[in-house]
């Protein structure tokens, strides 16, 4: 209710309820404390007990430490409540483990603008071994936190010696440029080719029309802002006007110009018009370029739902290239830009290139140059250049399971006849055949092809081991897409090591889909042997649990191909683990069907693939 409805306060509607009536329904557990309704005023505590649940127990570990003038803020867990205490200083979270397990829990600060070296999360856990139990504090380190909360518990973190938000970290940064993204469509926010009318366009970093200042507008609906949406491009703002979607010069701050934006804390966001009652929505669930928007009821569709990332270029990193005596370098025409969001993008660079005297010498030399974001915006580059004559390369090195194939280093490193150090470019030669079939090490030869052309000899060691199984789906680059999607949670959670959390789910208030596929993209090719999918049973009597899963690959078209269907149905256990013969590939795919009428809850998906021992 917190994080979908996002109110101010709660109330608890039932704290007490008749004790015999709950007895004679079979022991029911409505309200928190239990007393006889038909007590007298000649009873006493013994003829007529008052009795607390455990309800009573766990509810406490919410109103006893978020109080009356706490903020709460978003968190990226549906089963996470936080709050800012009141002032700013200190947080309260609150974190509820349904499952039999233990369960490490991470907090990271790193959004505060102030963590003190004495920073401390001190842990209060109501379970089955006691209630509102403290625990021994733990120290904030990096700016993160780490505790194992019991199975079955709800536990309370008081977090001490924080302070404030910081300015960097607000809810939304006005003037900031963000692009907004459909998460159905993956297209971007921005004008159709005439300009008139907002609509979905393929992303392209290079336009500046697909970016949106938010700026607010100083008017408050209950505690939220209002803002207004103006194109970093064409300078238009997004309104609604006699129930149509349109783009508009500036004109006066009336309701029609002014958005809402409400999350759940999962990343995305809805836009609600503050004067059409109405949310942004994609017509139709439409993904192709071009479709123009409209306002709609709340649906907590995907097409309703947008990532609203910053686009600030905040740094640029440093380039690093090499070149030979007596020879300018050729610098790259792009420098590698890392924006607010924490995404990279390449910018073009114009370099200041020092006299061409300064490469006669061996030793490091340091070019700056300027970068130009897509907003025009000026940043500086910088690139280090080590000078040297290069006459041999230090052996690179990589590893392989019996039968697999090794992922060879794509440089080596070069050194110097005074030196220097730097990482060249190398060309393999083919390993021999049945190079890979026996435990033991294989050296492989290459070629450093120099600027000037001459080359460089390299060498390559490989370690072939017995195969291991690792979970590919914790590596980084990899990411996981769903057929549907319930508001409030979302496709990230099924990698995040929780196998009892209820990270997905396809429930939605009417017309239940039948079936959902879920993929998972691997960065690479990897030799898929089994796929674990953790099922989260959402009810006593089996909701969320499949009627069966199947895994399969993606082919050329898209489509979920081969497997076969394991049943599960009400009965199914937490997990069904599926083996897969399907050789090198880099994306399976998890088709759940659903109980008739049912829908679908999926706690974490595990792809286990062959890799080198250590």
């Amino acid at each position: 209710d917190i994080r979908e409805l996002e109110p101010s306060a709660w109330l608890l509607w039932q704290p007490i309820e008749d004790a015999d009536n709950m007895i004679a329904e079979g022991n029911l557990q409505w309200g928190s404390i239990h007393v006889p309704f038909d007590c007298t005023a000649t009873d006493t505590l013994a003829t007529c007990p008052v009795r607390t649940n455990t309800k009573f127990d766990t509810i406490r570990n919410f109103t006893h430490y978020i109080r009356p003038g706490d903020r709460m803020v978003k968190v990226n867990d549906t089963t996470t409540l936080a709050a800012v205490k009141k002032g700013g200083s200190g947080a309260t979270v609150v974190h509820a483990n349904a499952g039999a397990q233990p369960r490490a829990v991470t907090l990271d600060l790193s959004k505060f603008s102030n963590v003190g070296r004495n920073a401390t999360v001190t842990p209060v856990v109501t379970s089955e071994q006691g209630k509102l139990v403290r625990g021994t504090p733990v120290r904030v380190t990096d700016r993160r936190a780490t505790l194992t909360v019991p199975g079955q518990s709800v536990t309370t973190f008081l977090v001490t010696n924080v302070s404030s938000v910081a300015s960097g970290a607000r809810h939304i940064e006005s003037g900031h440029p963000y692009r907004i993204e459909g998460v159905q469509s993956g297209l971007s926010l921005a004008p159709t080719a005439d300009g008139t009318v907002p609509a979905i366009r393929t992303t392209d970093p290079t336009r500046a029309d697909q970016l949106w200042r938010l700026r607010p507008v100083g008017a408050r609906v209950g505690s939220r802002d209002r803002y207004t949406l103006v194109n970093a491009g064409t300078g238009q703002r997004l309104a609604v006007r006699d129930g149509v979607t349109v783009l508009e010069r500036s004109g006066s701050q009336d309701p029609a110009a002014q958005w809402i934006l409400s999350t759940t804390g999962d990343g995305t966001y809805t836009f609600v018009n503050v004067g059409a009652r109405r949310v942004l929505d994609v017509p139709g669930q439409s993904t192709a370029d071009g479709t123009a928007l409209s306002v709609y009821t709340p649906t907590a569709g995907e097409n309703q739902r947008w990532s609203v990332r910053d686009e600030t270029v905040v740094r640029t990193e440093t380039a690093v290239t090499y070149t030979l005596p007596g020879r300018a370098p050729t610098l790259p025409g792009t420098v590698t830009a890392v924006l607010h969001s924490g995404e990279r993008r390449s910018l073009p660079v114009s370099w200041r290139l020092p006299a061409a005297g300064r490469w006669d010498r061996p030793g490091t030399v340091v070019v700056r140059g300027t970068v130009t974001d897509v907003l025009g915006r000026r940043l500086r580059a910088r690139a280090e250049v080590t000078v040297d004559t290069f006459t041999s390369t230090l052996p690179g090195r990589a590893a392989t399971y019996v039968g697999g194939q090794p992922d060879l280093p794509a440089t080596v490193v070069g050194v110097g006849r005074s030196g220097g150090r730097a990482d060249l470019p190398v060309t393999w030669n083919a390993a021999p055949a049945g190079a890979f079939d026996r435990v033991g090490a294989v050296s492989l030869t290459g070629v450093v092809r120099l600027v000037d052309g001459s080359t460089v000899p390299a060498t390559v060691r490989v370690e072939v081991t017995e195969p291991i199984e690792v979970n590919a789906a914790d590596d980084d680059g990899v990411t996981v897409a769903a057929t549907s999607t319930e508001s409030g949670y979302s496709t990230d959670g099924l990698r995040n090591g929780d196998t009892a959390d209820k990270a997905w789910s396809n429930w939605k208030p009417a017309d239940l889909n039948a079936s959902d596929t879920i993929t998972v993209n691997l960065p690479r090719a990897r030799d898929v042997t089994r796929v674990v999918t953790h099922l989260y049973r959402d009810s006593a009597a089996g909701g969320g649990l499949p009627q069966s899963v199947r895994v399969g690959v993606r082919d050329a078209d898209g489509a979920c191909v081969g497997g076969d269907e394991v049943p599960v149905g009400t009965a199914g256990g937490p997990a069904v683990e599926v083996p897969v013969s399907v050789g090198r590939t880099m994306n399976v795919c998890v088709v759940l069907t659903a109980m008739p009428g049912g829908y679908l809850t999926v706690a974490e998906i595990e792809v286990f693939v062959k890799a080198p021992a250590a």
